[in-house]
């Protein structure tokens, strides 16, 4: 049981940081700063809401997700660890990983100089961990939330041989209609089309997103942006330390056979993530680290 008054007293900042119960019992911190307002479950180290002032929110999460232990959310940004998709030679084990469904422990919240807020979240190797994978490893999330947000995935190899791993930030960008916006920034990259297992170049100047597509763009650090006309506003989507950017949308046909979201979900949002998987996963030596970043906010 988590006593959030426990966390209040730890780690809240008075008029800014503060932990309470929300959606299904789940334990959820809530940010609040000039800049931005935010809130993230500790179920999972997700993000749920990014509010920047004087805006609409830039995140979508599904009106019929679970918020129940042993489920994943949907919508946010889940935290794809230690493996990006279906596990490689279990299909048994928990699509993307379980980093998204264990809680995660506060290790810190700070007021910064410049009016932005930073959490930091851990998961370490545990008993429950090993039972999915068996190394040794400290993972911390570290979140920024200001004009823009800021999510840093670092992942410390504490055992004593080296491991590979594969993760996303897989988040969910809130769209007014699919069929009116653009993704700009992935022209002339090859992309591995998940739907058709072949690799393809796109020569496109714009992304128009009309059908259901699951394209993960290879070996680019570049930033997109995402132009929504209804919505007035263009999202500039930066990373670091990841070498794929996957773009999933399930269309309409799929959408309709998944069980948490609403039949016409598919056309309230788009999935713009930064992920290392394929053919750049992270192979760490013992001791070593690594950090994979996601930056999005109004483009100036």
């Amino acid at each position: 049981m988590i006593d959030t008054d426990e966390l209040d007293d730890q780690f809240g900042i008075e008029g800014e940081v503060g932990f309470m119960e929300m959606d299904g019992d789940l334990v959820f911190i809530n940010v609040s700063n000039k800049y931005a307002d935010a809130d993230i479950c500790l179920y999972g180290a997700h993000v749920t809401s990014f509010r920047p002032v004087r805006t609409m929110e830039m995140l979508y999460m599904s009106p019929e997700t679970s918020y129940e232990v042993g489920k994943p959310i949907r919508g946010g940004i889940p935290v794809c660890f230690p493996w990006f998709g279906p596990h490689k030679t279990d299909s048994n084990l928990p699509q993307h990983g379980f980093g998204r469904l264990m809680y995660w422990n506060v290790l810190s919240t700070a007021s910064l100089p410049n009016g932005e807020t930073e959490i930091k979240l851990g998961l370490n190797s545990s008993e429950e961990t090993k039972a999915f994978w068996p190394f040794d490893f400290e993972a911390v999330l570290n979140m920024v939330i200001g004009a823009k947000m800021t999510v840093s995935l670092e992942v410390k190899n504490s055992s004593t041989e080296s491991f590979s791993y594969t993760c996303a930030l897989h988040s969910y960008f809130a769209v007014s209609d699919l069929a009116h916006i653009q993704i700009e920034g992935l022209q002339g990259l090859t992309y591995f089309n998940q739907l058709t297992g072949n690799n393809d170049q796109q020569n496109e100047e714009i992304l128009h997103v009309n059908e259901g597509l699951t394209r993960h763009y290879l070996d680019t650090e570049s930033a997109v942006v995402l132009a929504d006309e209804a919505y007035r506003r263009r999202i500039k989507i930066e990373k670091s330390g990841s070498k794929v950017t996957t773009v999933w949308n399930p269309g309409e046909a799929a959408c309709a056979g998944i069980g948490d979201i609403p039949d016409d979900g598919f056309a309230n949002f788009v999935c713009i993530e930064a992920t290392n998987a394929f053919n750049f996963p992270i192979t760490l030596a013992a001791g070593e680290s690594f950090t994979t970043t996601q930056i999005f906010g109004l483009e100036n």
